[in-house]
């Protein structure tokens, strides 16, 4: 005898994430919202706060406004409550009311103060700004969410500044011209180019007046010394030469770097000279004897900007390993390491009377504080090129040359890019050679000068044809600053 037959088995329907999906939200309604077809019941006690509320901002002038309303007052009020108890699709609760700061034009929504113990205050965090307790725990709850105060943009608006303009165009050296340094009595101005020779120009008329020879490579660093008839020069051929600019030619060079060095600058109190390269280190030079003082090495890549300073840290150098270092000048050895840049850090600026800098990189331009190198805030436009100089004056116009020939102008305080050039190069340059590589102010701070990859330097003026009429300030203040 055949034994049973075994009934076939029913196949499973296969069933797309989707539907699981669904099915898994339907069984969530139903199981914590049997009534989900229905709308929420109104909450009494956001009703009368938002009534109460009302009262005060709309009739806060009127004294007993809030106990006796008038007749009008009652009826607006009623209207509104019953506006706030309709049902919302969106939400449970409803929405805060919105009106507009007249300052900013921004859409801000308002509700009222949030009684807290102790003092409060303001944390700005992500898109949304929240009150948050002394004790550190938000106020934010199901009740009060949908009517938080919420705090206006407090970013500084810049003051207007009239755009810069090319007005000479100095043409002499036959290579890249790398960089620049201006003579403090504010008379004549150098450069260094890759024609291995460094020019000496008037200021006044770009005359020039001097070629001096003496480099076998470009050459990318130079500093005028404030104190002595000395002028610093260093290059791709490892060398970092002192000049008498009495007698015109070389009378020190300090030997120790093992490769290219690519910047240098003088400390403005103490007769020593830093220099940075290739070799990822930057060394201190005792400028009257040629010995070296200390190698401060730490970093991973080419030592590529520094700039000092007459009190602690005294020297901060950039590099290609994409960090900022302030270095202890009496023990040789790293105070701290900033971090925040992605890319290189090709350029830095100090200015001249606040106790802050400016690096820049591809990523960003970004001002730091001293003595401790907090992060102060980003600039608030990105220039996306490689910026290979900058330079502040005194009174807080930030410029920034990158090697696609773009030249961005700042307002140092707010950030504010209000001006963005593209330099033109000289006849007979292809238009690839339009980078900048050295920016610099003159001692006033009215004139700026820059050395390009079309062989050419180029000095600025402000426009004084220009008004806030015809160059008008567009500014939006930002809305979340970025922090990286």
């Amino acid at each position: 005898m055949p034994g049973p037959t075994m009934e076939s088995e029913v196949p499973v329907e296969p069933q797309s994430l989707k539907k699981l999906s669904f099915k898994s939200l339907k069984r969530a309604l139903d199981l914590f919202s049997p009534l989900h077809g229905h709308f929420p019941l109104p909450d009494p006690e956001s009703k009368k706060i938002r009534t109460t509320y009302k009262l005060n901002v709309e009739y806060g002038g009127i004294k007993g406004a809030a106990a006796e309303p008038s007749s009008n007052a009652k009826a607006s009020v009623q209207n509104q409550a019953q506006q706030a108890s309709a049902p919302s699709n969106a939400l449970a609760l409803p929405g805060p009311e919105y009106t507009r700061d007249e300052r900013t034009g921004n859409e801000l929504a308002l509700g009222p103060s949030i009684p807290v113990d102790g003092p409060t205050d303001v944390r700005f965090s992500g898109k949304s700004n929240a009150v948050v307790s002394s004790h550190g725990s938000s106020e934010r709850n199901l009740s009060t969410a949908a009517i938080m105060e919420r705090i206006p943009s407090k970013w500084p608006r810049p003051i207007w500044r009239a755009p810069w303009k090319n007005y000479r165009v100095i043409s002499g050296h036959l290579g890249w011209v790398r960089s620049v340094a201006v003579d403090p009595s504010n008379t004549w101005f150098c450069t260094g180019s890759a024609d291995r020779t460094i020019k000496i120009w008037d200021l006044a008329s770009g005359r020039l007046k001097l070629t001096l020879t003496g480099h076998i490579e470009q050459v990318r660093g130079l500093a005028v010394s404030n104190k002595h008839t000395y002028m610093f020069s260093a290059g791709d051929d490892k060398l970092v030469k002192c000049w008498d600019l009495e007698q015109n030619k070389v009378i020190r060079s300090y030997h120790g770097h093992l490769s290219g060095v690519y910047c240098l600058a003088l400390h403005p109190t103490i007769d020593i000279l830093f220099t940075g390269g290739r070799d990822s280190v930057c060394r201190v030079w005792d400028i009257r004897s040629k010995m070296q003082i200390h190698a401060l090495s730490g970093h991973d890549n080419t030592v590529c900007s520094v700039f000092t300073r007459p009190m602690d840290p005294q020297v901060i150098t950039g590099s290609h390993d994409s960090t900022i270092k302030f270095w202890d000048l009496r023990y040789g050895k790293t105070m701290a390491t900033l971090t925040h840049h992605k890319k290189s850090v090709r350029a830095m600026a100090q200015h001249p009377s606040e106790d802050c800098f400016a690096s820049a990189s591809a990523d960003n331009i970004k001002k730091f504080s001293l003595p401790k190198g907090e992060f102060m805030h980003n600039m608030l436009s990105q220039q996306k090129t490689i910026v290979n100089a900058m330079a502040v004056n005194d009174e807080g116009v930030m410029v920034t040359g990158g090697d696609n020939g773009s030249m961005w102008f700042w307002d140092w305080k707010s950030g504010h890019n209000f001006q963005q050039s593209q330099t033109i190069v000289q006849p007979g340059s292809l238009d690839s050679e339009a980078g900048i590589y050295a920016l610099t102010y003159d001692a006033t701070g009215s004139r700026l000068i820059s050395c390009e990859a079309d062989k050419t330097i180029k000095m600025w003026k402000e426009d004084e044809t220009a008004t806030p009429e015809t160059h008008p300030l567009h500014f939006k203040p930002p809305k979340d600053i970025r922090r990286f």
